[in-house]
């Protein structure tokens, strides 16, 4: 009997781990950490939920932190066997997870010498070392490919957009099909190619974290334009939070086009974020996997002044003049963007832009709501500056577009488990599920089995 139990991304948009079980063969389809609300990043605090050392493999749908970022506690706890993902997925974790465990490190390191955490002595739940560790079990399978797993079981990648090596994760099983949709991305994106069509499957586990809403159809292109004029016209600086994988190199590419049609001034940029850097020259590598030209390629990698050291990054913190600083997290939970908000939110000449999905807890989505006031570093700092969302820069299919991929399957599935949403998100999606295609749809709760028969 095969069957499906659900340890992440059910009732919350984050930490997605998917546990498939069949003939004795376990395999963990994402493995990733749960951001935003203290509550759920505690649970990353927890036992694993389940034994590392019984799991078969691991199937990793990208390489977001919210999919792959526990893999090293997990690979540390025990887990020895493959991690099957596609091969930009595969470099980009070797971006990621390092990161993500240097980071971590760091941000203990500072707890510790300014004292504000309430454990003594803080730790990361992982570390850098940890990270590389666990890259070493990293193993690629290409886009359509069927990948034996072991007791009647295969798995094939499709492409789903989103970022580069995002992919779809079907599960064939005797008897039984499973179909891990992964986070998809919008068809006509401005950067990524549109998702492939679903294939068949008995069950769907599909994404839902624009579930309930519609992206705006005004152009991005233009809501930032008319930003950067303002901020610049002030004397001001426009600080981007954003995501180092996908969302500045989108940045980077609509920032060139504009200033290619003089549609803003002529104000310096910075991408202030070696990942974002790095990640930025793997478009070159993988230029089947987005919508980007040669001409294109070279625009977006060389309007932005790189600003990979510490000390140069410092320095940028502490300039005063107009210019665009795009710098990560997108959600600003962490890195290099915090210190510019600390530097720039004061000063109501400047403007914080969100360009994305803001998560519930994150202080991006405190920002969104109107919060004046954030807690960075173990100290509460004032935000005087504008704070502007421009929509359409989102690397999310919104609700029309994951019903339009749901919709290419060949046969309707037997069930659907809406997850990776907040609440409301999830119940809508799956409300619209229900009654725009009449197929039977739910929202799981966070360990919830099922059968897939």
């Amino acid at each position: 009997m095969a069957r499906l139990t659900f340890l992440g991304a059910a009732g919350t948009v984050t930490g997605s781990k998917y546990l498939v079980e069949h003939r004795g063969l376990r395999v963990l389809v994402d493995c990733g950490l749960f951001q935003g609300l203290k509550a759920l990043r505690l649970m990353n605090w927890a036992a694993p939920p389940v034994d590392p050392r019984s799991l078969d493999a691991v199937l990793l749908t990208h390489a977001h932190l919210d999919h792959a970022g526990y893999l090293p506690a997990l690979v540390r706890d025990g887990f020895a066997g493959p991690v099957w993902c596609t091969p930009p997925t595969a470099e980009l974790a070797g971006l990621l997870l390092p990161d993500s465990g240097h980071i971590q490190e760091e941000d203990a390191a500072y707890a510790n010498r300014k004292g504000f955490s309430k454990h003594h002595p803080a730790l990361p739940l992982y570390t850098e070392d940890d990270a590389r560790r666990a890259l070493q079990r990293l193993r690629t399978v290409r886009f359509g490919e069927d990948l034996p797993l072991g007791e009647g079981a295969t798995a094939r990648f499709t492409h789903a957009g989103h970022i580069l090596g995002a992919a779809s994760v079907r599960l064939a099983l005797e008897g039984a099909s499973v179909l891990f949709s992964g986070d998809l991305g919008r068809y006509d994106d401005l950067l990524m190619r549109d998702p492939a069509d679903a294939p068949a499957a008995d069950t769907l586990v599909i994404e839902s974290t624009y579930g309930d809403r519609l992206h705006i159809d005004d152009d991005p292109s233009d809501e930032l334009a008319a930003i950067v004029r303002r901020t610049a016209a002030r004397g001001g600086t426009v600080l981007i939070p954003a995501f180092a994988v996908g969302r500045a190199q989108l940045l980077l590419h609509v920032i060139a086009q504009l200033k290619a049609r003089d549609a803003i001034p002529d104000v310096p940029v910075f991408l202030n974020s070696p990942m974002a850097i790095d990640t930025t020259a793997l478009y070159r590598r993988f230029a089947k996997g987005h919508r980007l030209d040669a001409d294109q390629l070279q625009a977006m990698a060389t309007v932005a002044t790189m600003v990979r050291d510490v000390e140069a990054s410092k320095a940028l913190v502490r300039n005063r003049f107009p210019c665009i600083v795009v710098s990560a997290s997108g959600m600003a939970t962490g890195g290099r963007v915090l210190h510019h908000l600390k530097a720039l939110g004061p000063d109501p000449r400047n403007t914080i832009v969100l360009a994305g999905y803001q998560a519930a807890g994150t202080r991006g989505a405190d920002l969104q709501a109107g919060r004046r006031t954030l807690r960075i570093h173990g100290a509460d700092h004032e935000i005087r500056a504008e704070v502007a969302t421009v929509h359409g820069l989102s690397a999310h299919a919104d609700a029309d577009d994951l019903l339009r991929w749901a919709r290419t399957m060949p046969r309707p599935p037997r069930r659907v488990h809406v997850t990776h949403g907040e609440p409301t998100a999830a119940q809508a999606l799956a409300e619209r599920l229900r009654e725009g295609l009449h197929w039977h749809a739910e929202v799981p709760a966070m360990g919830d089995t099922t059968d897939l028969a």
